[in-house]
């Protein structure tokens, strides 16, 4: 994996752990010669991964849409900053410009690119890891219903090992490296959808 999208929040959560956790992930990945491409921000958590994967001499590939550029947030800092007319044209170019993508806390925007890179994968537009970082316990409910989605049997079995989740971020770019891509829709029987 050379490059990895880093989905996570824009805001800075009272709890100093979170900031920490991001700058941590960042420095991390730098220090593993993995490129960040991240949303391209400077506040919060987003800015955090930025600076600390560019403190550790890390590549920084930042994607924003033009309306939040336009409010002074783009993170000037990036090795390198698209700029996109919407938010469909940053995630695509998050899938084109990684290899796979980590998912550490955040809200509402992070469930949305979450949730489009599981999809993109069960239909087979990508073959690409996604992993979840479950710092803190962040994500245990939304792994509990994720189990609850598919013993209910709305995600099929085949696709039931599409979200990667691990506590430590070591833990999940190990499971990570080690992905085997699953049968997507688009390569399923009728009778096996």
């Amino acid at each position: 994996m050379k490059a990895l999208a880093v989905y996570c929040g824009s805001a800075t959560p009272a709890d100093p752990r979170y900031l920490a956790l991001a700058r941590e992930v960042g420095e991390e990945l730098a220090l593993r010669g993995i490129d960040v491409v991240y949303g391209g921000g400077r506040l919060g958590l987003m800015g955090a991964v930025a600076g600390g994967a560019l403190a550790a001499g890390g590549r920084v590939i930042g994607v924003i849409p033009e309306a939040l550029a336009g409010s002074e947030v783009a993170n000037t800092d990036c090795t390198e900053l698209h700029i996109v007319s919407n938010m469909h044209q940053r995630k695509q170019a998050f899938t084109d410009l990684s290899d796979g993508f980590v998912t550490i806390p955040g809200g509402v925007g992070t469930m949305d690119e979450l949730w489009e890179a599981v999809s993109w994968a069960q239909l087979g537009y990508h073959t690409k890891p996604v992993g979840l970082l479950n710092a803190f316990g962040f994500y245990d409910h939304l792994i509990a219903f994720n189990r609850h989605m598919a013993k209910v049997g709305f995600v099929r079995p085949a696709h039931q090992g599409i979200i990667l989740a691990a506590d430590t971020l070591p833990d999940l770019l190990d499971r990570m490296a080690v992905y085997q891509p699953h049968r997507p829709i688009f390569a399923m029987a009728r009778d096996e959808l």
